[in-house]
């Protein structure tokens, strides 16, 4: 007896030194990864500024941003050429990374409070809402007098009320048989933002027969894109982004939780309603300030956080951060495809890039996993 006491004891032992043994390789992992995506992410900077009607090598685009900074490196740049670089080059670079990442953060939170694989900034109409409020202000005139003025910021600001003004919309509806906010359950969520989407496209579809003329403007800002953006859009989103992701980040560990299911949550004490509508406050705060400077972006949220799972696991602690990066990194090469691909200076909507990317791909990852799912029940079987 006292033999097998010591035989179950040393069982137990090896047993933890290889659950811990295994916790600590994937936590090194996890770091190396996010250390790779931060290093491709800045990398990336410098070389997507390289990239133009006035091409620039790596140490001269490195140069020109180090100068900015305040930091000698090398030879002085051609002035003009520093202009290109850090005005307007490193504006748009720096506005389609924080927008994808805003993108990939919104899309992980909506995908874990819905428990809907599909589930994205589209899903409670907030890409709708901001959709919507940026034709009115074309049609109305807002945007371009704003424009005349100097003020490139009022058809963002329209947007991202729009957003916000959707997202309130679905929420009102969720609640339209009495109970408080806290109260909300996904499939209501779910069916008022189908809901709302649908009405907000027809509306918007309204506008564009209303004002042939407006059709133009309204239709390429909703297929998205970065040109004419600067720094003042980016100065515009960023407190939104920033507050929403701490939001997200905040409650990281409560998206586990809720993906475990309602009554789960429920029995570990976790208050679902509440846990929920602010993780859906903050992604559509992020999906709101993201559509609002660059207009609808597909597939970025969708993607990415599937991508990263694959890699990383479920967990939404490493789950966020990564997502974060390697959205920041789609963005800004789809940009720079967007920018460089036609002859002449013209230009794609990068929502045309990420969607003939990000299509393919997620019709890819499907395939796989139903491979998968079809080996294990014949498996079962």
């Amino acid at each position: 007896m006292a033999a097998e006491a010591r035989t179950g004891g040393r069982g137990k032992d090896a047993n933890t030194g290889v659950l811990v043994s295994s916790r600590r390789r994937s936590i090194r992992s996890a770091v190396f990864g996010l250390a790779l995506l931060a290093f491709a992410v800045l990398a990336s900077i410098v070389l997507a500024c390289c990239v133009g009607s006035f091409p620039a090598t790596p140490g001269q685009a490195l140069g020109a941003l180090l100068q900015a900074a305040g930091f000698a490196y090398g030879a002085p740049v051609d002035p003009s050429l520093a202009v290109v670089i850090v005005d307007i080059r490193l504006a748009r670079v720096v506005l389609a990374g924080i927008t994808g990442a805003a993108l990939a953060i919104a899309g992980a939170a909506f995908q874990g409070v819905l428990r809907n694989p599909l589930a994205d900034a589209f899903t409670l109409g907030v890409s709708g809402g901001a959709a919507f409020g940026a034709s009115l202000a074309i049609l109305s005139g807002l945007a371009g007098a704003a424009a005349l003025s100097g003020d490139d910021r009022a058809l963002p600001a329209c947007a991202l009320a729009g957003a916000l003004a959707a997202l309130g919309l679905v929420l009102g509806l969720s609640r339209a048989g009495g109970g408080p906010l806290s109260s909300l359950r996904r499939e209501t969520l779910v069916l008022a933002g189908i809901v709302v989407s649908t009405f907000l496209s027809a509306l918007i579809s309204l506008l564009k027969s209303l004002d042939e003329e407006s059709v133009s403007s309204i239709v390429f800002w909703i297929m998205g894109s970065f040109q004419g953006r600067g720094f003042e859009h980016a100065q515009l989103a960023w407190p939104y982004m920033l507050l929403g992701a701490l939001l997200v980040f905040w409650r990281a560990g409560e998206l586990d939780v809720l993906s475990l299911g309602e009554t789960q949550a429920r029995m570990l004490g976790l208050d679902a309603g509440r846990s929920r509508l602010w993780l859906l406050f903050g992604a559509s705060l992020l999906s709101g300030a993201a559509v609002a400077v660059s207009g609808v972006i597909g597939f970025v949220g969708l993607v990415v956080p599937h991508l990263v799972r694959l890699v990383l696991g479920a967990g939404h602690r490493r789950l966020l951060p990564a997502s974060a990066l390697l959205g920041a990194l789609l963005l800004i090469w789809s940009d720079v495809l967007a920018r460089s691909v036609l002859p002449g200076g013209a230009e794609l909507p990068v929502g045309v890039v990420t969607a003939l990317v990000g299509g393919p791909f997620f019709c890819l990852l499907l395939a796989r996993r139903g491979l998968a799912s079809g080996k294990n029940g014949g498996g079962r079987a």
